[in-house]
C-alpha cells in the first residue's frame, strides 16, 4: 500500500466526502477519487459506501482505519525524530477546552511564544472526547483535557487545578431557591455538545439534585453559553475562574458545589511511546514539571 493513498483514505474517512478531503489535502477532488479506488482496487472489496449526503465506511474501511492511522502517524513522527535536532522550531498542534483557552492560556502561550519564536502553534479547542481522539489519531500533538484519563496509549501531565460552579441567573440566590422556583423536571441546561465532560458532570449532578431529565440546549461557544444563563434561559457548570472573567459576571451567579462534585483537574495529554520532540518538550516545560 501507498502511504499517500493511505493519507487520503484516513482523511475522506475524517471529513466525510470527497470534496472536505480534498480541501484538507490541498488537492483537487479528481486526485482524491483516484486514490481512493487504487486502494480499494489493491484491497479488493470497497471501502467507503456512496450516497448523496457524502461517504462512510463499510465494515472493511473501519477495519482499515485504525491500521491506516497508526502507519500514517508513525511517518509522521519518524519524520519529526529525523528533523529534530534539539532546537524547538516548526509545527505544533496544541487542543483545548474552551474555557481553559479562555481563561488559563494566554499567559501560557505568550510566554512559550516569546521563549520559542521559531515554534508554529496552532490551537484547537473541543470537548474532552474529541481533543481527546485526536491525540490518539496524531492530528494533535498534544491537548488540555478534563480529567480523570485513563488510556495506555496515552500519558497525562497535571496542569490546572479548577472549581466548578452551577451558573444561574443572578435572581436565583441559592440552589434551595432554583429548586423551589422550577418545575420538578428541573431549569433547563445549557451545554456544550456530547463529548464535553463538563456537560457530563452537569449532568449527573442534576440527577442527584432529583432532575434526571432536565431539558439540554446545546451551544458552540462559551459566551453564548453564559449569555443565555444571564438571560435565565437555564444554568450551567463551569470553572469559577470563567464565571469570575466574564463581562457578564455581574448578571450571573455560581453556586458551590460539594467536594466531590466541585473539584476537576485539567490535563494535559499526549500520546504514549512517541518520539517527544523539542517544541513539545518545551511546551511542557513552560508548566509541567521540571526535570
Amino acid at each position: 500500500m501507498e502511504l499517500s493513498d493511505l493519507v487520503t483514505f484516513a482523511t475522506v474517512a475524517r471529513s466525510g466526502g470527497i470534496t472536505r478531503a480534498a480541501g484538507e489535502l490541498n488537492t483537487v477532488q479528481s486526485n482524491v477519487t483516484n486514490r481512493i479506488r487504487s486502494l480499494e482496487v489493491e484491497v479488493g472489496v470497497p471501502l467507503f459506501e456512496r450516497h448523496a449526503r457524502g461517504m462512510t465506511l463499510t465494515d472493511a474501511g473501519r477495519r482499515l482505519l485504525p491500521y491506516a492511522q497508526q502507519l500514517v502517524a508513525m511517518s509522521r513522527d519518524a519524520l519529526l525524530a529525523a528533523r529534530d535536532d534539539g532546537v524547538p522550531k516548526g509545527p505544533l498542534a496544541i487542543g483545548s477546552m474552551e474555557t481553559t483557552a479562555a481563561v488559563r492560556l494566554p499567559p501560557l502561550l505568550t510566554r512559550f511564544h516569546r521563549r520559542f519564536p521559531a515554534v508554529q502553534l496552532t490551537l484547537q479547542t473541543g470537548p474532552t472526547a474529541v481533543l481527546t481522539q485526536a491525540v490518539l489519531e496524531s492530528s494533535l500533538d498534544g491537548a488540555f483535557v478534563a480529567g480523570p484519563i485513563d488510556h495506555p496509549d496515552l500519558v497525562s501531565t497535571f496542569a490546572f487545578k479548577e472549581e466548578l460552579v452551577l451558573l444561574t441567573a443572578r435572581r436565583w440566590r441559592s440552589l434551595a431557591a432554583l429548586r423551589a422556583g422550577t418545575e420538578g423536571a428541573g431549569p433547563t441546561i445549557l451545554v456544550f455538545r456530547t463529548g464535553c465532560s463538563y456537560r457530563q458532570r452537569l449532568e449527573q449532578i442534576l440527577a442527584e439534585f432529583g432532575w434526571p431529565c432536565a431539558s439540554r440546549l446545546e451551544f458552540g461557544t462559551l459566551d453564548g453559553i453564559i449569555g443565555c444563563v444571564a438571560s435565565d434561559m437555564g444554568v450551567t457548570l463551569l470553572p469559577r475562574a470563567v464565571a469570575q472573567r466574564s463581562e457578564l459576571a455581574g448578571s450571573i451567579r455560581a453556586h458551590a458545589l460539594n467536594h466531590a462534585q466541585k473539584r476537576v483537574d485539567t490535563l494535559f495529554v499526549r500520546r504514549r511511546k512517541v518520539h517527544e520532540g523539542s517544541a513539545l518538550h518545551s511546551f511542557l516545560g513552560c508548566f509541567g514539571p521540571k526535570s
